[in-house]
């Protein structure tokens, strides 16, 4: 079967269904929003329930219960990996373990007072995986002592104290805030911390000891000199700081705490407190207590620079599935362009000159060719001079028919012609001559 210039010729016939082709597409769309949000939130990269002293862990020294708490109060709560979401704006709970580097510690806070309110938990108890054999469940814990946190550099003007009790008293410890009050979930050890420029917010057994408080360093906090039991000696010259909150005692906020509805009420009190309300955010670190983990392609892909580049790269997607969508069938192959044989070849040749608008520029070569073929024709010497040779090729013609309109004044009409109508009665006239001429 021959092929016609231009038409297209079917391949072949398509291997796979409509619905089939469908189904691939979706499931593979499916996977790869899955991969995303593997990428994005951290799933298996392990789970952050290890029984330490953060926000991901379920054991008693844990602050999953707060975290839980605040979500279920209509807080926007996050648990942050990387130490770029610490700059996010809203609160943020630093659960930092007893020897972790105070200056560091230090920077992050004193970057965040112009970002956001900070809370800062100081730790208290040493605590080992559960024995086995208790019935345990992942991330629990047993308490075997105590530890001050030692954190050079960070607030250095504070003194933090565990004051261990008396196992013969009766009750466990008591701690009171404005308009609340309860008791704490262990007596073994009571921590308090003591200072210039710490305001009490609550207070252990008779007022002595302090177990949460703030920093009076010259900002306006009205939501926490509402709560405040001391006095606040604020100058009001560094109004637009954020406030530091430093938690003593953890059992007030802690997993072990939580199990105690007064307790809860407490830690959101010290929340909202700190100027956040339900809807903002409550971030809860976990990059102090080794579970940090750099920013993954995901979230950077999300980010400028490169948000710029990304929706490039999806609008791109959409088009070309827009495009293969349109296209669906079996695959297509665009015949010859130019097919083969001399008529075909000049066809296109005239078509190219048609279309480039420089037709007159060919009845000055057409009328050379045609007197070169009537020389050759009529055996004239090829040295003739063009003049020479147009009044040879008349003689001829004159001889042939007295009639005939002469050679050289056919060419010279078409070599003035400008305009196409022109040039094609000219060029019919010079062939008709020369078919005289060489019959």
């Amino acid at each position: 079967m021959s092929e016609r210039p231009g038409q297209p010729v079917t391949v072949g016939a398509d291997p796979f269904s409509r619905r089939a082709v469908l189904a691939l597409v979706v499931l593979g769309s499916a996977l790869f929003v899955a991969l995303l949000y593997m990428i994005g939130s951290g799933t298996g990269q392990g789970s952050a329930n290890d029984g330490g002293g953060h926000a991901g862990s379920r054991g008693l020294t844990g602050y999953a219960a707060m975290a839980d708490y605040l979500r279920g109060r209509g807080f926007a709560v996050r648990l942050v990996r990387n130490e770029g979401a610490l700059r996010a704006p809203g609160l943020l709970v630093l659960t930092p373990g007893a020897y972790v580097d105070g200056k560091k510690l230090a920077k992050i806070v004193d970057a965040r007072r112009g970002i956001g309110p900070t809370m800062v938990v100081t730790p208290k108890w040493l605590e080992q995986p559960a024995l086995p054999g208790q019935s345990a469940r992942a991330g629990w814990v047993r308490i075997v002592g105590t530890v001050a946190p030692q954190w050079r550099g960070f607030l250095d003007e504070l003194s933090v104290s565990v004051d261990q009790q008396d196992k013969s008293e009766r009750g466990l410890p008591r701690w009171h805030a404005q308009g609340l009050s309860g008791k704490l979930p262990d007596g073994r050890a009571l921590m308090s911390g003591a200072g210039t420029g710490l305001v009490r917010l609550v207070s252990g057994t008779g007022g002595r000891h302090t177990l949460a408080g703030f920093m009076d360093d010259g900002g306006e906090y009205p939501e926490l000199e509402a709560m405040a039991l001391d006095r606040v000696l604020h100058s009001g010259e560094e109004d637009w700081r954020y406030p530091v909150i430093v938690v003593f005692e953890p059992d007030l906020i802690d997993n072990y705490g939580l199990a105690r509805f007064e307790n809860a009420r407490l830690a959101e009190a010290l929340v909202r407190a700190s100027g956040v309300k339900p809807g903002d955010q409550v971030l809860f670190d976990l990059t102090f207590n080794g579970l940090g983990q750099s920013d993954n392609l995901l979230t950077l892909a999300f980010r400028p620079p490169f948000l710029a580049a990304t929706l490039c790269f999806l609008l791109a997607a959409l088009v070309l599935g827009w495009r293969a969508l349109l296209r669906f069938g079996p695959p297509l192959r665009g015949g010859r362009v130019i097919a083969f044989g001399k008529r075909a070849l000049i066809a296109n040749a005239a078509g190219l000159v048609r279309r480039s608008g420089r037709l007159h520029l060919m009845s000055r070569p057409y009328a050379d060719a045609a007197r070169e073929r009537l020389v050759r024709a009529l055996a004239l010497p090829r040295h003739l001079a063009p003049e020479q040779a147009d009044a040879a090729i008349d003689s001829a013609l004159h001889a042939r028919d007295r009639a005939a309109e002469p050679f050289s004044a056919v060419a010279a009409r078409l070599r003035a012609a400008r305009n196409s109508h022109d040039l094609v009665h000219a060029a019919r006239e010079l062939a008709a001559l020369e078919r005289k001429l060489t019959r």
